[in-house]
């Protein structure tokens, strides 16, 4: 049985175990998700950090659960953010949610991938990951792709935060243009035994190749928002086992 994907935000406010939230939008922050969503409920808040993110699944449904800390605001909710337009030549339209690590060695060498031709981001350093599969929890999915892409065994240590990416036109290995909604877990991970990273996964992948850079090699690759990101990201204290 195919399963039912849906991609969704939801607030908690300190002190409570209730969480509220729904199907994010086409495009939409997943930030602003819960902000929208709290609003169409009357209340006003602000969101302050990521909490958990998770999979929900049943017989017949997958759900990709983002869990924020929210914060009553005084006064009433301001005016709920319409959907995104459509995309150009009203492409269709596709959803994905995926899980990435700023993997490191105990040395502090970064793990990066590099994007193989026929793919949105070609030749760009990305980071290790990619898309959940039905069923699969995002921890386990990024230690899957992880091997997958480099060789590696990783240990998942702090959650560091959920991005997201609208690239509407994006042709990959289907062939033909798509308006793409990427929304993607982000997390730091330690491979206690680095080796020469080797790409497992089978011929044809979206990875063409992978490799160990110092810190001090990273201002001179081309990279994406992605790594980008996850560098500049503070550290907040361990997740391990999320």
């Amino acid at each position: 049985m195919t399963r039912t994907r849906t991609i969704t935000a939801y607030g908690r406010v300190a002190g409570s175990d209730t969480e509220l939230g729904g199907p994010i939008r086409h495009f939409e922050n997943p930030a602003t998700a819960v902000v929208r969503l709290f609003a169409e409920a009357g209340r006003a808040v602000a969101v302050s950090l990521v909490l958990d993110v998770r999979a929900l699944v049943t017989a017949d449904a997958h759900e990709d659960r983002i869990v924020f800390a929210v914060v009553p605001v005084p006064g009433e909710p301001g005016p709920v953010a319409e959907a995104a337009p459509p995309g150009p030549d009203a492409l269709p339209r596709g959803q994905r949610f995926a899980a990435y690590g700023l993997a490191t060695d105990p040395g502090g060498r970064v793990l990066l991938t590099e994007i193989a031709p026929g793919y949105p981001g070609a030749g760009r350093w990305h980071l290790p990951g990619g898309g959940t599969d039905a069923g699969e929890q995002p921890g386990d999915a990024l230690i899957r792709e992880l091997y997958e892409e480099t060789g590696q065994v990783g240990e998942i240590t702090e959650l560091l935060g959920v991005t997201h990416r609208r690239n509407p036109g994006a042709v990959g290995p289907e062939g033909y243009p798509i308006d793409w909604h990427g929304v993607r877990a982000l997390y730091r991970v330690l491979v206690p035994a680095p080796s020469q990273p080797t790409v497992t996964e089978a011929a044809g992948g979206s990875t063409a190749a992978a490799a160990w850079f110092a810190p001090a090699e990273l201002a001179g690759l081309p990279t994406t928002e992605v790594v980008q990101w996850a560098l500049a990201a503070p550290q907040r204290g361990s997740d391990r086992g999320r």
